[in-house]
């Protein structure tokens, strides 16, 4: 199969590519990027100068893209409101397309407006596209066209939540979250914000009570859950480049551990990228970054009556590239762990 990356020379552009090069069932015939076409792939990322041969990137323009007969498949790793003037080509030239931007992430337009400021540039293909999270997705999302990747901070939270709420153990309102981000998680930009003096030995919380990512996760949880659900979600920038810890509280009357890990048990057995902890043993970003795995844990607090639920992942990894390609493997016949392990 041959694929094909748009906006490769980002954070998680580059982590795909990474990726893919050493997968073994794909070629990577088409590369992309605004500000560093016509330099090849070892010049902008050296550490791959065995692996790119003389695979350079070219200018970014969907038509060229759909028109381009040698792609398959592109994963698209750009902007929110940017992907979507290279989903719809794509997908209407017959192109599968894998988007790591919010552009599909939601099914209301309004809740995208509200939340991203801008009236979505393709409503009518919000109903065409899926959300997948391989682990708890089902099968009904191949036939299309479109697929939205889901967020990092998201992956974090849903994984953990979905079974639970799926299976009627947690209620639907008074879920806390926080979580702690890896910088990379801002993507590869120059900002003050984001440089060395101000995020070293330094954490930060930010986007409190409106963060593009609650309508996205509250929209995911209701579906599980047969109803709404509302949750309080604080997000923190943490000095370390990539990872993301997130702590859940959940208030529930009476001890539920043992129905939480029987229902984890059930849905992620046989799931490959996910860790199941036992119960009091924490994850810990340094066990999962760069890797596709998920690691997660849930302990009671008898004096406060609540259940306390913690994840780790690789923010670039399972939060992003590597979630991407779990997607394509699933979608293409592949087996889960190509390329991934």
């Amino acid at each position: 199969m041959n694929i094909g990356i748009v906006g490769a020379s980002g954070y998680s552009g580059e982590v795909l590519l990474t990726l893919l090069l050493r997968h073994p069932h794909i070629e990577v015939t088409a590369v992309t990027s605004r500000t560093r076409h016509g330099q090849t792939v070892q010049q902008v990322f050296p550490a791959l100068k065995n692996r790119a041969g003389e695979l350079s990137f070219t200018a970014s323009d969907p038509r060229q893209l759909a028109e381009n007969p040698h792609l398959d498949l592109v994963f698209l790793a750009l902007p929110h409101g940017v992907a979507s003037e290279y989903a719809i080509p794509l997908c209407r030239a017959g192109k599968k397309v894998v988007d790591l931007s919010a552009d599909y992430r939601l099914s209301s337009a309004a809740l995208y407006r509200q939340y991203y400021g801008r009236p979505h540039p393709h409503p009518d293909w919000l109903s065409k596209s899926s959300y997948v999270i391989p682990e708890v997705a089902g099968e009904a999302w191949k036939g299309r066209r479109l697929i939205a990747a889901p967020g990092c901070y998201p992956t974090s939270i849903l994984i953990p939540l979905i079974p639970l709420l799926r299976d009627g153990i947690l209620p639907h309102e008074g879920i806390v979250i926080n979580s702690m981000s890896g910088i990379s998680g801002a993507g590869r930009k120059v900002a003050e914000d984001f440089i060395y003096c101000e995020r070293n030995e330094s954490v930060k919380a930010y986007g409190l009570a409106n963060h593009r990512h609650i309508p996205e996760i509250e929209e995911q949880l209701g579906s599980a859950a047969g109803g709404p659900v509302l949750i309080q979600f604080t997000p923190h920038l943490a000095p370390m480049n990539r990872g993301i810890a997130t702590t859940i509280t959940v208030p529930k009357s009476g001890a539920v551990t043992e129905a939480v890990y029987q229902s984890w048990q059930k849905a992620y057995a046989a799931k490959p990228f996910v860790g199941l902890l036992d119960s009091g043993n924490t994850p810990d970003t340094k066990h999962v970054v760069y890797t596709n795995r998920i690691d997660i844990s849930a302990t009671w607090d008898e004096r406060t009556d609540h259940l306390i639920i913690t994840s780790a992942l690789d923010n670039l990894t399972k939060g992003a590239a590597g979630q991407a390609i779990q997607i394509m493997n699933h979608w293409l016949g592949f087996e889960e762990t190509a390329g991934l392990l």
